[in-house]
């Protein structure tokens, strides 16, 4: 039976063939024994370490009978190559969110639906960037370190005046999933935010908040990423947008280093003009030596902003509920196609 003619399956056809393909080190925040049972209930399942896939042999044993592939981190390139030791392949679920490393353009030819998880961790990285921005209106991590480093309580005290976000000046850069969930609570919160997204419609609700990237860093307290990594954001931010970023802002980055000049950035928040927080960097592990750490003002955390406890467990059960959908012969909530990669990292 073909699994993509819309026709649900027999009950007396053999189980559906999963591969499932989670990092060892992650499997159990996305697949708990309550979500495992779930799928467990939907067909057949094969376990594999992505890294372990990667050899063309282990690769062909574990996905020769495989029907639909859950994907993750360190998953093989889905090429033509692996396409033909997978022949039975009707559906990719990735747990995760950027596919970019997965598919190629022979998994297109081939018609394959594809669906993410990108939706899970929205709420986390949204959560953070707030994180980011309350503590650096605050300026909680320039009295932390002086109270850590043995500076006196006059001398800890003594950094520009806190703001409240209430009435704070919030630019945001990209209208994505994580981008509007950061707006809703900044707006909750009383904030004045701006948008820049040039792909924001006139019938969007974020349509009247919208405005050019250089009026948004020249008027923001602060200034958050949200936008993805795709060729038409590389190098977004560069020195002379920085400049527009008046005395004392602050810049929050959780979405990609490479949408800003780092180097940049490094050099305007180390003269001390402007505060930053940052999840992601362009050398990642970030070296032990590198610069951005020996930073009083700056907020630093191991790219780690989307990876919850709650964030891994909703991607798990959006992976169950695309399977039920696919195998149902619904359409997937979460589908992909190779357009709309054009916009997404």
């Amino acid at each position: 039976m073909n699994l993509n003619d819309g026709v649900v399956r027999s009950p007396n056809a053999s189980p559906l063939r999963i591969l499932l393909g989670i990092p060892e080190a992650e499997f159990d925040a996305f697949f708990p024994a309550d979500t495992l049972g779930a799928l467990s209930g939907l067909g057949q399942i094969t376990i594999a370490e992505p890294a372990a896939l990667q050899s063309p042999g282990a690769f062909e044993a574990a996905a020769g009978e495989a029907e639909v592939a859950i994907t993750a981190w360190g998953f093989p390139r889905l090429d033509a190559e692996r396409l033909a030791m997978a022949p039975k392949l009707r559906c990719v679920l990735h747990a995760a969110s950027s596919v970019h490393f997965l598919v190629s353009d022979d998994f297109w030819d081939a018609g394959i639906p594809i669906s993410q998880s990108g939706a899970a961790m929205a709420p986390a990285v949204a959560e953070l960037s707030l994180v980011f921005t309350l503590a650096l209106l605050r300026r909680l991590e320039l009295m932390d370190v002086r109270l850590r480093s043995g500076a006196t309580w006059d001398e800890a005290r003594n950094v520009r005046r806190a703001r409240e976000i209430s009435g704070a000046r919030i630019g945001v850069v990209g209208a994505s999933r994580t981008g509007r969930r950061y707006v809703e609570a900044c707006l909750a919160l009383g904030a004045d935010v701006s948008i820049y997204d040039p792909y924001l419609t006139a019938d969007d609700v974020l349509a009247a908040r919208s405005t050019t990237l250089d009026s948004l860093l020249a008027g923001s307290d602060v200034v958050a990423i949200h936008a993805p990594d795709t060729p038409e954001t590389r190098g977004l931010i560069g020195k002379q947008q920085l400049a527009l970023l008046k005395d004392g802002a602050a810049f929050v980055n959780t979405a990609r280093s490479t949408i800003v000049d780092m180097a940049a950035l490094f050099a305007e928040v180390s003269s001390g003009r402007i505060d930053a927080a940052l999840d992601v960097f362009d050398d990642e592990p970030l070296p032990a030596d590198d610069p951005w750490r020996g930073l009083p003002n700056a907020l630093l955390t191991p790219h780690i902003a989307g990876a919850t406890e709650d964030s891994r467990r909703r991607a798990g059960l959006i992976v169950v509920d695309e399977l039920r959908r696919f195998l149902a012969g619904q359409p997937l909530e979460h589908a992909l196609t190779r357009t709309d990669l054009e916009r997404m990292g």
